[in-house]
């Protein structure tokens, strides 16, 4: 199979038809064969409904419902496990994405070789204020901390190797970084295309202040994770170390004062200098046990399960 084409969606229901219907027609029109899969990421509208419907339609379809709303990176992970296609290739239901651009990106992923290739939305038609000048903010932030040099990280439309779909896991809000998580586990082909942005014909945009603060927040997660988590010792165990010795340094400085120096003033006891010292020493024996723990459960960490599917379309 040549394209996996993955959409998460969340009440999106006056957009599902026509979005089928375009993406099928540039499917036959450029001979590539294809899956299309819908994952229902808790609607309360009648978006599974129209999904069975198009399954039914064609044979091309399939979809996953979640029990209620676990957030895109839940969807897009159930939807990288079902994927087959040689190359998967990620959009939003809400139309602003065009389908016309899924054979050029196909083909930079099959002919150059090229592990992603990132969207990039150089022309939006979003509110300026509300969307357009946080997600500028954002995407610069994600520059500086990542050091990918990726213009638009949010973009959703997003073509992959299937080898990179499936060695990678995305939790939390991290599907915003997907490049990032992709060059952490060694796929380092990716480029940026240009593509066409739409105005949003149905519904509203689901992008709010709490998406955008806990996307910030994930980054930073992406950044310490990528460095410290297959070895938490080394930064909770180095800070608890240098901590240790700070304030035993210190401890061993006042004890020196007291028998040499300054043996008739104040008990070591009532200087408040004696219990920063031992305050330090005793957060850096809980930083080196943080570390001590962490690689405990590194060890004997298991796969929970993440989401609930209520139904599936049959294959």
């Amino acid at each position: 199979m040549d394209i996996s084409v993955v959409i998460p969606l969340l009440d999106e229901q006056d957009s599902l038809v026509e979005l089928h219907d375009w993406i099928a027609q540039v499917m036959q029109s450029n001979r590539l064969t294809y899956e299309l899969i819908f994952i229902d990421d808790g609607s309360r509208d009648d978006s599974w409904s129209i999904i069975k419907k198009l399954n039914t339609k064609n044979p091309s379809v399939s979809g996953i419902r979640f029990a209620k709303n676990f957030g895109k990176s839940q969807a897009l992970h159930a939807g990288f496990e079902k994927a087959k296609g040689d190359v998967v290739i990620t959009m939003d239901a809400d139309l602003q994405d065009s389908p016309d651009e899924i054979p050029e990106l196909f083909r930079l992923i099959k002919e150059e070789n090229l592990d992603i290739v990132s969207g990039w939305k150089k022309k939006r038609y979003d509110a300026y204020f509300t969307k357009n000048l946080p997600s500028k903010l954002f995407n610069w932030a994600a520059r500086k901390i990542s050091g990918l040099k990726l213009h638009d990280f949010n973009c959703g439309l997003k073509a992959y190797k299937k080898d990179v779909v499936k060695s990678i896991e995305v939790y939390g809000e991290m599907h915003r970084y997907i490049p990032v998580l992709a060059v952490n586990a060694g796929f380092k082909n990716i480029i940026e295309k240009p593509v066409a942005h739409q105005a949003r014909k149905h519904g509203k945009t689901k992008f709010g202040m709490e998406r955008f603060i806990n996307g910030f927040l994930d980054l930073i997660t992406i950044w310490f994770v990528s460095r410290f988590a297959k070895r938490p010792m080394h930064f909770f165990g180095l800070l608890g170390v240098l901590m240790f010795i700070i304030g035993f340094g210190f401890a061993f400085y006042l004890g020196l004062d007291k028998l040499y120096f300054n043996p008739t003033g104040r008990l070591i006891a009532e200087r408040p200098e004696f219990f920063i010292a031992l305050t330090t020493m005793v957060i850096g024996t809980q930083f080196f046990v943080a570390g001590f723990l962490g690689e405990i459960v590194l060890q004997n960490k298991n796969n929970k399960e993440r989401y609930r599917i209520t139904d599936q379309t049959k294959p």
